[in-house]
C-alpha cells in the first residue's frame, strides 16, 4: 500500500449536536454530542457502561440511526448514502473478530472487494498486500481457516479485513478486549505502527484507561446520560480533568499515566560515563513510566538509555554491558535520572 497515497484517503468525521434516543426511554442514550475526529487520527471513545459510547460508534456507519443533529463524514451527511453502501465504506473491527469461520483468511479479506465487484486478480492482490501488512503472509496463512489461528492472530485479519476496500474510517469496537494482556500489548504495539503507515481516521471504543492513553490522538470521555464530559489529547486529559468526574475516572494515579506519553528519547540526558555500566538498561524508546518502573525493580535512581530497544515493546534492555555499550553492541546515549524522569513528568 502506498502511504503517500493512504493519508489523503482519510476524512474528518463530525458529531454536530447528535441525539440518540431509543423507543420508550426516559432519556437520550447520546445527548447533543458534538466533535470532530480530525483526518488521520485515531479517537478513543471512553465511558462507564451505558454511557453511550458505542451507539455514537454505531451512529456513524448507520447499525444506530441518529434522533437528532448529524454525522459528517469528509463533509457530507452520512444520511445522504444508503446505508448499505456507507458501511462498504467504512472498515469495523469488533472485539471478536466477526471472521466468517467456513471461509478461509485469504476469503474472510476478500469479502467487500468482491461485493463491490473487483476483479479476481485486483481481489487476489489486495488480500496478499494486507496479509503481508499484518505480518500473515498469505502463503502460510491465506489457506488457512480462523480457527487454526491464534487470538492475536485473528484479531490481525480483522483489521486486514476491515481495511479491504481502503476505507477512509474505520470503527473499532473494543478489538483487543478478548486478548490476554501480553498478546493486547503486542497488537496494540502492532496497530500503532500500522497506523503510522496508512493514516485512517479511526473512532476506538474502549474500556480502558490505559488503552486509550496509548492508542488515543484524542479522548472523549463520556458521562452517563450520553452526554460529552470531555475532549482533548490524553496529554490534557490526564493534566486537566475538566471536572470531579473526568479526574476520578481517568484515575488518582494520573501522573503515572502521564509518564506513558513521554520517551525517554525526549528527555535531556546525562553523558554516559565507565561508571554507569552497573545500571538497568533501557531503550530511547522507552517511556518514562517503564524506565520509572525499571528504577523501582532494580532499586536505582537511575537507567542507561540505550540507542535501541531491544527488549520490545516496553525498550527494556536489561543490566550489565561494559562502558558505552550494551547487549548486542547497542550504544549508550546517557543516563536518565529518578529526578530527570520526575520533573519531565510533572511538565
Amino acid at each position: 500500500m502506498s502511504t503517500e497515497k493512504t493519508p489523503a484517503s482519510a476524512q474528518d468525521i463530525v458529531f454536530d449536536h447528535v441525539v440518540k434516543t431509543y423507543p420508550n426511554a426516559a432519556s437520550p442514550a447520546v445527548d447533543d454530542l458534538s466533535l470532530t475526529v480530525s483526518a488521520g487520527e485515531i479517537c478513543v471513545l471512553l465511558g462507564p457502561s451505558g454511557s453511550g459510547k458505542t451507539t455514537a460508534l454505531m451512529m456513524v456507519n448507520r447499525l444506530a440511526e441518529i434522533t437528532g443533529g448529524d454525522i459528517r463524514i469528509g463533509g457530507r451527511s452520512i444520511t445522504d448514502h444508503d446505508p448499505i453502501e456507507l458501511r462498504r465504506s467504512i472498515g469495523y473491527v469488533i472485539q471478536q473478530t466477526g471472521l466468517f469461520p467456513h471461509l478461509t483468511i485469504a476469503d474472510n479479506i476478500a469479502t467487500v472487494p468482491k461485493v463491490l465487484g473487483w476483479d479476481k486478480r485486483r481481489v487476489k492482490d489486495r488480500v496478499a498486500e494486507l496479509l503481508d501488512l499484518v505480518g500473515l503472509p498469505v502463503a502460510e496463512f491465506g489457506r488457512r481457516y480462523p480457527s487454526q489461528l491464534s487470538g492475536g492472530q485473528r484479531q490481525r485479519v480483522g483489521i486486514a479485513r476491515a481495511l479491504a476496500a481502503d476505507p477512509p474510517v474505520m470503527l473499532m469496537d473494543e478489538p483487543f478486549g478478548a486478548l490476554d494482556p501480553i498478546t493486547r500489548e503486542r497488537v496494540q504495539d502492532e496497530f500503532l505502527a500500522l497506523h503510522e503507515r496508512i493514516r485512517k481516521t479511526v473512532i476506538f471504543v474502549s474500556h480502558d484507561i490505559d488503552e486509550a492513553v496509548k492508542m488515543g490522538d484524542r479522548i472523549a470521555i463520556f458521562r452517563e446520560g450520553g452526554k460529552l464530559a470531555q475532549y482533548d489529547t490524553p496529554r490534557t486529559l490526564l493534566k486537566e480533568p475538566a471536572d470531579e468526574f473526568v479526574a476520578r475516572f481517568v484515575g488518582a494515579d494520573r501522573g503515572l499515566k502521564r509518564l506513558t506519553l513521554t520517551r525517554l528519547a525526549e528527555l535531556d540526558l546525562t553523558p554516559a560515563t565507565s561508571g554507569d555500566a552497573a545500571l538497568p538498561a533501557i531503550g530511547a524508546d522507552a517511556s518514562l513510566r517503564a524506565a520509572l518502573s525499571l528504577m523501582v525493580a532494580e532499586g536505582t535512581d537511575a537507567v542507561r538509555v540505550m540507542e535501541s530497544g531491544d527488549g520490545g515493546g516496553g525498550g527494556e534492555v536489561g543490566a550489565g554491558g561494559e562502558g558505552g555499550e550494551g547487549p548486542g553492541g547497542a550504544k549508550a546515549l546517557g543516563t536518565a535520572s529518578l529526578d530527570a524522569v520526575r520533573k519531565a513528568g510533572a511538565a
